[in-house]
């Protein structure tokens, strides 16, 4: 290990030997990417490395703060019309693109017709962005997209949708410059100019991205200083997390995002906290993570059982999620107890206790009553779940409940739930937006799978989902919110098993670092001692 872990570093000496970091003065904050990035074209944040990147490079209309709050970015106010059609985002006038050669006076002020091309390029089928759906069924076919002026942009809505905020804050939504698209073409994915806190400097793919401070940046701390804090940022590629873990204890790295399982006992105690031997090196920070993880029922499938609510909550009860936790994931995860909607998202109510505890006399009485004879039901999963439906298995038949776990590759089971052709299965939901509704559109009818896997059918909650759209203010659609996720607990569509944590750490010179429940990387505010 040694010896790999000493040709990585000659490697990465070697390829940056004109690196900005090799200069003692300037504070990059560095991080690695297991997994690559395969576009720092907004158009194709798809995924967390190349969201990570792409927002360091661009601004949207609005930005979530660290309570996942919608707060102005390139917009400074923004006003619904009363019908609530009609969105109008009042921009600033002191947001320019970082300089760059496709500009003919080196850089330009970023104007409302730059969102109305940015947004047209999401939907246009000749991009074909990953993003195209976000626009589906919610703005205007007709002018959906329109500059008042140059200060001035108009969203125009299909009907009412609360929650559109929370889209428009989607890194799909930042905004590009016209002629940067068109003057690098398809190598638009690999130079990106955006107006953000970071301008790119060079992108070696499968080696090292490296953007540095963007000097005309136009956002303030809360004490008049200019953001970004850091120099610059560069990200490597090393694929195996054992040599990025090896990286950032030698120093190379300032951040790591989870810990390797090889090392995990290393660095965490039993309830998944920093051992106290590191406290005077690291930092560890946790939060929670919008991810809600859970077993599926097919409720149009061909087995009778999970048609059966008695069935479904029995399943439900007779097992220990805090147990679960504990012995399986480190002590890293809240127990699903509180209904679909995660911990960190309102509605979620932290010490209100509305879902279900380990109530195995319970789920014995809920079995008798539909006369269930321990009849084999078959529970589909992947590899990286199997111990988790095991366990589940196992805890199951102590009430006499028979689990068959099967494990399939995730791209079939992915097609055989869009398919149908599951009864059963291993499912979770990782937040697009930061509203419940993301969460609470996998159980409305009218969607099909994805995202309503389940098939789940309920008049009372489709009129509660219809219902929450003509409220603009979040705090007038939490209560109906609040009904919808008890309606789910009562139907139980869902075996409820978890809401995600994440780890991250940093070395001690870090400051800033602390994740939101988005697993956001705001490295404008990150401080480097």
């Amino acid at each position: 290990m040694r010896h790999l872990f000493l040709v990585f570093l000659f490697g990465l000496s070697t390829i940056w030997s004109c690196s900005p970091d090799r200069h003692t003065d300037l504070k990059i904050f560095k991080y690695n990417q297991t997994s690559g990035i395969t576009s720092l074209d907004p158009a194709f944040a798809k995924n967390q490395a190349n969201i990570w990147a792409a927002s360091q490079f661009y601004n949207g209309l609005v930005q979530l703060d660290k309570d996942l709050l919608i707060q102005p970015a390139i917009a400074k106010s923004w006003d619904f019309s009363q019908d609530g059609l009609q969105v109008n985002f009042h921009l600033r006038t002191d947001v320019y693109f970082h300089e760059n050669e496709v500009f003919e006076n080196g850089s330009r002020q970023l104007t409302a017709h730059d969102v109305v091309y940015s947004f047209e390029r999401i939907i246009d089928e000749r991009i074909a962005s990953s993003g195209s759906w976000i626009f589906n069924g919610l703005v205007r076919e007709k002018s959906p997209f329109v500059a008042l002026n140059d200060s001035t942009f108009q969203l125009n809505l299909q009907q009412p949708f609360g929650p559109v905020l929370g889209i428009l804050s989607m890194p799909y939504c930042f905004v590009v410059p016209h002629e940067a698209v068109e003057f690098y073409g398809k190598d638009f994915r690999a130079h990106p100019v955006g107006t953000g806190p970071f301008q790119f400097k060079v992108w070696e793919e499968g080696t090292a991205l490296v953007g540095l401070k963007n000097p005309n940046y136009f956002e303030k701390d809360e004490n008049g200083e200019t953001l970004p804090y850091v120099d610059g940022f560069k990200v490597s590629f090393m694929e195996s997390k054992k040599m990025e873990f090896l990286s950032f204890m030698k120093g190379d790295l300032d951040m790591i995002s989870g810990v390797d399982k090889s090392f995990v006992n290393d660095i965490l105690n039993e309830n998944g906290n920093l051992l106290e031997s590191w406290d005077d090196q690291l930092v560890l920070f946790k939060a929670p993570f919008l991810n809600t993880e859970y077993l599926g029922f097919n409720l149009n499938g061909q087995q009778k059982w999970v048609k059966e609510k008695a069935f479904r909550q029995a399943l439900n009860y007779c097992f220990d999620r805090q147990n679960m936790i504990k012995y399986l994931r480190k002590g890293i995860g809240f127990p699903a107890n509180n209904g679909f909607i995660p911990y960190g998202l309102p509605p979620f109510h932290e010490n209100e206790f509305i879902g279900y505890t380990y109530d195995p006399d319970k789920a014995k009485e809920l079995l008798e009553s539909i006369n269930y004879q321990g009849e084999e039901v078959v529970l589909n999963t992947n590899e990286t779940y199997k111990d988790m439906a095991l366990y589940i298995a196992n805890e199951a038949e102590k009430v006499g409940l028979k689990l068959k776990v099967e494990v399939v590759q995730p791209s079939l089971l992915r097609e055989w739930m869009v398919s149908g052709q599951v009864d059963f299965f291993r499912g979770s939901w990782i937040a697009d937006y930061p509203d419940a509704e993301n969460y609470l559109s996998l159980f409305y009818s009218k969607n099909g799978a994805p995202p309503n896997y389940t098939h789940f059918s309920n008049a009372s909650y489709d009129s509660l989902y219809r219902d929450a759209f003509s409220f603009g203010d979040l705090s007038d659609r939490l209560p109906l919110y609040e009904k919808m996720d008890s309606i789910l607990i009562d139907e139980a569509p869902v075996v409820f098993l978890y809401y995600d944590e994440l780890i991250r750490l940093t070395h001690k010179g870090i400051t800033g670092a602390k994740p939101s429940a988005f697993n956001a990387l705001d490295i404008k505010y990150f401080k480097k001692n």
